[in-house]
């Protein structure tokens, strides 16, 4: 595949994630989300992608975990897709805002119920005593919502990762990989490929 042809990297990563939903044995949309604290100091973990188009690479979490904390301390980051069956990988580099309310609001409805009450129940990052002390606050949730609908907790919202370089790697033999760097200039997307 000629990347350097290729004008739109979004429409190419939607391409790739798309055959990688077909064909990677488990959960395609999870990314490495790496992060950076106030003193510098970085920090990565898996989180799962929700939505990806010219705006951005969407993702929901508690805004008061580590992530939340250092993405607002420092809301440059970087996510990495590895597609270990299809033998690719992608890149993203960027700066994170937070997703609309009425956007958080609409994807939390989707989610099992479950995990709407678990999103009330855990204080996610910090210290837990015991397992028990998280069962405790789930059912305490779960009795203050009863059959009712669970409200979208203010805690908890979608991060928009804007990307200024996306980059792509394909697996070839001898290591002699291809690799197309795409990076947002002020009229759009530059492309070029990079030595393996």
């Amino acid at each position: 595949m000629d990347f350097t042809t290729r004008a739109d990297p979004i429409t190419l990563f939607n391409e790739w994630l798309g055959e990688a939903m077909e064909k990677e044995p488990d959960v395609a949309e999870a990314m490495t989300l790496a992060t950076v604290d106030g003193a510098g100091i970085p920090s990565a973990r898996l989180v799962l992608l929700k939505d990806a188009d010219e705006a951005g690479f969407v993702f929901y979490t508690n805004l008061e975990s580590r992530k939340g904390v250092e993405m607002e301390q420092n809301p440059n980051v970087a996510l990495v897709f590895h597609w270990k069956s299809l033998r690719r990988q992608v890149r993203v580099v960027g700066t994170v805002t937070l997703v609309s309310d009425a956007e958080a609001d609409a994807y939390f409805a989707t989610r099992p119920r479950g995990a709407q009450v678990g999103a009330w129940a855990s204080d996610q990052s910090r210290p837990m005593e015991t397992m028990f002390d998280l069962e405790k606050r789930i059912a305490r949730h779960a009795a203050r919502f009863g059959l009712a609908k669970v409200p979208r907790p203010p805690h908890w919202s979608g991060y928009r990762v804007k990307p200024r370089e996306i980059e792509f790697w394909q697996d070839k033999p001898f290591r002699l990989h291809e690799r197309a760097h795409f990076v947002q200039g002020p009229d759009g997307w530059l492309a070029q490929r990079l030595f393996p």
